[in-house]
């Protein structure tokens, strides 16, 4: 039972690594898009908004079939999917081609996210300690390394295609056999705290309501919008504002990426030791120190620096608004996770946007200052992450999985 246990955190850990990855050769390589496929700049931006607003379709769709399929099964096969949809976007040179391959991304990228923190959250109730943190650390690490790897392409004059390829070769494979491992609440498919079972996997005797979902959905919001703040501004903010060279101008979204990858990965501990509250709050203190910093910076490394704190801050932000809304419904935890997810790409579509808007009309320092104050308004909604009576994490860590099928094995 504890081996079940492990193998489905590492074949979990291995779907967002894989995810990440697959998500930066996109989204490092939209300028190349752009040039194959003759998409001009005033199309650009319905063609990039049309992915998340697919994702959020995607979400919802997820939490509809979970009712009747196991979240594993939502997971196993909307990852070949999004594949499918990054090689088919590399193979074409029509605008209805690259329309139909980013559409089919968007969705099986928001059923993907939805089902993978699905998991995860159901496998940190059957741990009964900290561990969604890991799993986004996985995610970072794989963003590294497809970043890495279009960094690579791009260098080598490789077409999107020729880039793409051996990629999806060498993943698509991995990820179905990693996918015989999943674990649905616990193993056995018996829910770890003990709910009886739907056919299909969902745990009966729960439900979501928004209200108490709300201040969960705008914590995801506002760090949503942070991270796309720096993934859509730093390069031009740091060149254009800061002075920075062209080379230069790249290493903020870098250092962000390293950093988040740090963050998450001893983040885990630090739930453990201090508590979801503190974390998130420390979290949030340290989003707007490096927020603060960057606005404020006489130049490019000070800049950078506050990009670097910036990481560290905003990374622990959304793993713990997941696991908070599996603790909010333990009953209807998957569908209180895809719901929450929606507000994933809700945050994504305005942060662009909004710091663009604020710097063309005002100027780009005073624009850093909204995303600042919005990751401070976290703070307020900190207590969100706390767990109710009888639920797992401050102060009700435990070391064994005595909720798991019933059984006392420690792991």
């Amino acid at each position: 039972m504890t081996e079940t246990l492990r193998r489905g955190r590492a074949s979990l850990a291995f779907g967002f690594a894989v995810q990440g990855v697959a998500f930066a050769l996109l989204v490092t390589r939209i300028p190349a898009l752009q040039d194959q496929y003759g998409i001009s700049d005033g199309l650009l931006p319905l063609f990039l908004a049309g992915v998340p607003v697919l994702a959020g379709a995607g979400s919802v769709a997820a939490e509809r079939v979970v009712r009747r399929v196991r979240p594993s099964r939502v997971m196993r096969w909307s990852q070949p999917a999004a594949l499918f949809a990054l090689l088919g976007a590399g193979a074409g040179d029509a605008l209805w081609q690259i329309a139909a391959a980013l559409g089919a991304f968007g969705v099986a990228v928001g059923a993907l996210d939805a089902s993978m923190n699905m998991l995860g959250v159901s496998l940190q109730r059957a741990y009964g300690r900290s561990i969604m943190l890991g799993f986004h650390a996985a995610y970072s690490l794989g963003g590294i390394v497809g970043a890495s790897l279009a960094w690579a392409g791009a260098h080598a004059d490789l077409s999107l295609l020729a880039s793409y390829l051996p990629v999806v070769a060498v993943l698509l494979p991995a990820v179905l056999v990693g996918s015989r491992w999943y674990v649905d609440h616990g193993p056995g498919g018996g829910d770890p705290g003990g709910k009886q079972q739907e056919p299909g996997g969902a745990p009966q005797g729960g439900a979501v309501v928004f209200r108490p979902l709300l201040p969960l959905c705008l914590v995801m919001t506002f760090a949503y919008i942070g991270d796309s703040t720096v993934s859509n501004w730093g390069a031009k903010y740091l060149q254009d504002v800061l002075g920075s060279s062209e080379q230069l101008s790249t290493v903020p979204y870098s250092v962000y990426m390293v950093m988040t990858l740090v963050g998450r990965g001893v983040g885990d501990l630090g739930v453990r030791r201090f508590g979801a509250v503190a974390v998130v709050r420390a979290g949030a203190v340290l989003g707007a120190v490096g927020f603060g910093v960057v606005a404020v910076a006489p130049g490019a490394w000070v800049g950078i620096g506050g990009f670097t704190v910036l990481g560290l801050g905003l990374c622990v932000l959304v793993p713990q608004t997941f696991a908070a809304a599996g603790r909010l419904f333990p009953g209807a935890s998957d569908a209180a996770v895809a719901r929450l997810n929606i507000f994933n790409y809700v945050g994504f579509l305005v942060g662009s946007p909004l710091v663009g808007v604020l710097g063309e009309a005002w100027n780009y320092r005073g624009a850093m200052a909204v995303p600042l104050v919005l990751v401070l308004v976290t703070l307020r909604y900190a207590r969100s992450f706390a767990p109710g009576p009888d639920r797992y994490g401050d102060g009700h860590e435990r070391a064994r999985t005595t909720d798991v099928g019933r059984s006392g094995n420690g792991l």
